[in-house]
């Protein structure tokens, strides 16, 4: 089951504007390891439980993982061959609007090779680029 808000306010929402560099969630917060988005835009929830497995399977429930980021915007797209008007579709999926500086996963209680892998695995499944971020003592 992706990730999507138990509840929300509004069924449906506007694309919006996404501009700037992420000035919050921009440094490891919990982990020694983890992967910094560069790119901006969506991250949809299918994507993010992608990597979450692909970096689980990959530990092999060895250390500790955190997702740093939720899917709260709802994607709304209408059926093909219908005509233009008659309102907003169905809510298709949900994605976390990223900023380029954006922590996406961090990890702890690993060796820096395993941890490395394990993040450019979850990299593969992310729609941006991403980069490896280490802290100071940990490396």
């Amino acid at each position: 089951m992706p990730l999507q808000p138990a509840r929300t306010k509004y069924r449906k929402t506007q694309k919006g504007s996404n501009p700037g560099n992420a000035t919050a969630g921009n440094t490891l917060a919990f982990g020694e390891f983890g992967i910094q988005v560069l790119g901006r835009g969506q991250v949809t929830s299918n994507q993010i439980e992608a990597a979450r497995v692909a970096i689980s399977r990959h530990l092999k429930r060895k250390g500790k993982l955190w997702i740093r980021v939720f899917p709260h915007k709802p994607i709304t797209k209408k059926p093909l061959e219908v005509r233009m008007g008659q309102g907003k579709g169905p809510v298709e999926y949900y994605c976390a609007m990223v900023k380029p500086g954006l922590v996406l996963f961090e990890i702890a209680g690993v060796p820096l090779k395993l941890a490395k892998e394990a993040l450019r695995l979850a990299d593969t499944k992310i729609g941006h680029p991403c980069r490896f971020i280490a802290r100071e003592g940990a490396v």
